[in-house]
């Protein structure tokens, strides 16, 4: 291999903070908020220009339900909860009304309520900024290396949260990283305008048939599309109804195919529907996504790994930090199919701390999709209601780790149970 020898270098230290969160979704945002509400100085790294992640950069503008799945009981609270409610006082929030409720955002408005809850709490943030390598000192992370605007620069803390959804601080400190045989799809969503009026205008029209109808010249591959509309917005709609097979994207250049291949096929469906719906006229689309919504990359081998089973038992666990309701949801990786098992035996299911805490780490804990989980409890807990919740435990946990000088793994969970509890967290 080519290789291009770089000089020492000297880095400044731009920050020195109790706990660090690399990665700005709202899984991030949560952890950095929950730790910097209890007296943590939190630093928030993001490369994107604003917060969010898949929600903002991505338009998936759906968290899926707070309840069981019976719809009469409440299971997910905490910072969720209060970012809903928050949201309902700008109108940019629509709540469904079946008993597998969604709640449908309006992610422009969710931009700017993150920014208010980051500065409310007092954490610093860091918005273009790129993670690029740690700094490990006896097996302890002492410093997360970023590059931004002003050049390359560290930021020390005493503690850390991987909120990346990639495990790109895990994987970079070498600590034990794996990939399903098969990684679920990623999809390129699309904000489009006047599908309600094509429905008008051609009797039985439904989007998520016709953009795989052979019959038409640009349409895709027999696949799965979902949307929902817009809060606030006048016949828009956001449409996920492409998916780029193959594509490993914790790899750049399958990043970047992926991104490119994405767009390809939303304008294919953009075509779709001039030629044949709306006479050429018109641009149906409004917008497109920062980054290509990602389901799946890298997996954190944890001191505990969930499983299809434990999730549709609706198995209880003693260091328990979070519920959900979302079913199995398997997008096939290598054709059409989607997998759906509902819960059987219980009305919702646990995720415990266990499940944050990499192997042999001091001072790091994960949050979000890289949780350590088979193919079938990944395709429940990777939904953003449940990323939310790890989040807000992974920030609890730092700091309760800081208080007591203990390495993550050591902590009192039934401590961080009731910690959580306070901060309005529904402990079952």
């Amino acid at each position: 291999m080519n290789v291009i020898r770089e000089e020492p270098r000297d880095t400044p230290v731009v920050a020195d903070c109790d706990v660090c969160v690399v990665g700005g979704s709202c899984t991030g945002v949560f952890a950095a908020v929950a730790a910097a509400r209890l007296g943590a100085e939190v630093v928030l790294v993001e490369h994107n220009g604003f917060f969010g992640g898949v929600a903002t950069a991505s338009l998936v503008n759906i968290w899926h339900s707070t309840h069981d799945t019976t719809g009469e009981r409440q299971i997910i609270a905490g910072l969720t909860t209060e970012m809903i409610e928050r949201l309902k006082r700008r109108d940019a929030v629509i709540v469904g009304e079946t008993a597998r409720h969604a709640y449908i955002l309006n992610t422009e408005e969710l931009k700017i309520e993150l920014d208010e809850l980051i500065a409310e709490a007092g954490v610093r943030p860091f918005l273009h900024a790129l993670f690029v390598a740690p700094v490990v000192e006896d097996g302890r992370l002492v410093a997360a290396v970023i590059e931004d605007k002003s050049g390359r620069r560290a930021i020390r803390a005493s503690y850390f949260v991987d909120a990346t959804g990639d495990a790109d601080v895990v994987a970079r400190m070498g600590l034990p990283c794996y990939k399903h045989e098969h990684i679920q799809p990623p999809t390129m969503c699309a904000i489009l305008r006047g599908l309600g009026d094509i429905a008008k205008h051609h009797h039985g029209f439904n989007v998520h048939r016709v953009l795989f109808d052979e019959r038409f010249p640009n349409a895709l591959p027999e696949g799965f599309s979902w949307s929902a509309g817009i809060p606030g917005g006048h016949d828009e709609t956001m449409l996920a109804g492409t998916r780029v097979f193959g594509a490993d994207c914790s790899d750049a250049d399958e990043l970047t195919r992926a991104e490119m291949e994405g767009r390809r096929q939303v304008r294919a469906i953009c075509d779709l529907l001039r030629a044949h719906f709306m006479d050429h006229k018109g641009v149906p689309l409004v917008a497109l996504p920062t980054k290509i919504g990602l389901r799946e990359t890298r997996h954190v081998r944890c001191l505990h790994a969930l499983t299809e089973k434990k999730i549709v038992s609706g198995q209880r666990f003693p260091d328990a930090i979070g519920n959900g309701s979302y079913p199995v949801d398997i997008h096939s990786a290598q054709g059409a199919g989607v997998t759906f098992r509902e819960l059987k035996d219980a009305t919702f299911y646990q995720i415990p701390y266990a499940s944050l805490v990499p192997k042999g780490a001091m001072n790091v804990l994960i949050a979000g999709r890289m949780i350590d989980a088979d193919v079938g409890a990944f395709g429940a807990v990777r939904v953003m209601v449940n990323c939310n919740q790890m989040g807000q435990a992974a920030g609890v946990a730092s700091y309760l780790a800081l208080e007591s000088g203990a390495a993550v793994s050591e902590i009192a969970t039934d401590t961080l149970r009731a910690t959580l509890k306070k901060q309005g967290v529904l402990i079952i």
